[in-house]
């Protein structure tokens, strides 16, 4: 028989493909919502983890970081109708990086997710999910697949076609070289034992707290995905954080971005991580990768002549990547400029750069949905 091309791509992995399995058990699922000004999402999203979850017994934790509008109202509504449901008020706003971390040290059950107010859960996700746990001991982090939506959401898929498990160094690697996180925070769930040993979100990386933690998790354990199954709804709206704290969408946010992935890198493998097989092999990986990523945005802002580029920020993380002298980046930075395009029209090379780039992205979107990496 002729191996299908994800198997082929998954061949190169170290992740081992097996068939899916029902929950055989009734295990405790915890999930944290954090919510900050979402109340006009909150119910949406606690009736997608409080309804639709057969099988498990089920604790869910509102925290509000002090919001200034009528989501603590909603949250002592919800926690009245429902007992398994627990409201954690702050009189002050503590920002999100400890209020996650407040409601991770709260959790008692066997597993956690945290599920921010304005994101839902799939109907079956905490179930399927733990189903993977049960049958991976060595896995303390599952996930799946995130639809982002406006709107109404979609139709989920809700039947895996098998699960994938990796290793957590065949993970790890596979993250140093693409470089990207493909685990957006809605669709994975934690084992809870797994995320006491390795502690909470770091808040020296608000932009990148989930990569890390994920990084990190897998220095201790191994690492889970569900095929062919949609495990969250990821809400885009004008009021997302990363939209507006840390400006996603601009030239700025890309390459804050950029750095916290490194900054992510270089902690893991400085720490959990530092006694890791090719632990040094590994991290030089994650450097080339990001330090080519940062030249590729230079090189296609510098060739569409975007005139707000931030090109000597950009220049300067690739010379602090490259570890050189001041003179010697300098000079290197300056080559490197001088060999740019200048504007789209006039270069013969770019046109077949950008098809090469602009595939090489579809088959990683293509890739991340079919095999979780």
């Amino acid at each position: 028989m002729i191996p299908r091309p994800r198997d082929l791509l998954l061949r190169g992995t170290g992740g081992r493909r097996r068939r899916a399995l029902p929950l055989q058990s009734r295990p405790r699922v915890s999930v944290v919502i954090p919510c900050y000004n979402y109340g006009a999402y909150l119910p949406q999203c606690v009736y997608s983890v409080s309804r639709n979850q057969p099988g498990i017994d089920l604790q869910i934790i509102i925290v509000d970081d002090a919001s200034t509008d009528n989501s603590a109202d909603v949250a002592r509504q919800l926690a009245a109708e429902d007992d398994r449901i627990t409201l954690i008020r702050h009189s002050r706003n503590a920002g999100h990086i400890a209020t996650y971390n407040e409601g991770l040290a709260a959790a008692t059950g066997d597993y956690v997710l945290l599920l921010s107010a304005d994101d839902l859960a799939t109907p079956g996700a905490l179930v399927r999910a733990a189903a993977l746990f049960e049958a991976e001991p060595s896995v303390g982090l599952v996930y799946g697949w995130s639809v982002h939506f406006s709107g109404a959401p979609p139709r989920p898929r809700t039947t895996p076609s098998s699960w994938i498990v990796w290793g957590g160094v065949d993970w790890l690697r596979e993250r140093c070289r693409t470089g990207y996180n493909v685990v957006a925070s809605p669709e994975v769930m934690m084992r809870n034992r797994v995320l006491r040993e390795i502690g909470g979100y770091r808040t020296d990386l608000p932009h990148a707290g989930d990569f890390e933690m994920w990084l990190r998790t897998a220095c201790v354990s191994g690492v889970g995905f569900l095929v062919g199954v949609d495990q969250a709804f990821y809400r885009k709206h004008p009021q997302n954080m990363h939209r507006k704290r840390f400006g996603a969408a601009t030239h700025r946010g890309q390459l804050v971005d950029l750095r916290q992935r490194w900054q992510s890198f270089a902690v893991v493998f400085s720490g959990l991580g530092h006694n890791l097989p090719h632990r040094d092999d590994l991290l030089e990986l994650a450097r080339r990768t990001v330090r080519r990523q940062a030249l590729d945005l230079v090189t296609y802002a510098t060739a569409r002549g975007f005139k707000d580029f931030p090109l000597d920020e950009f220049l300067g993380f690739v010379r602090e990547l490259d570890g050189r002298s001041p003179r010697d980046a300098s000079a290197a930075a300056a080559r490197y400029s001088t060999r740019l395009p200048t504007v789209l029209p006039l270069n013969p090379l770019w046109a077949p750069w950008a098809v090469g780039w602009r595939f090489y992205a579809v088959l990683m979107r293509w890739r991340q949905r079919a095999l979780g990496i």
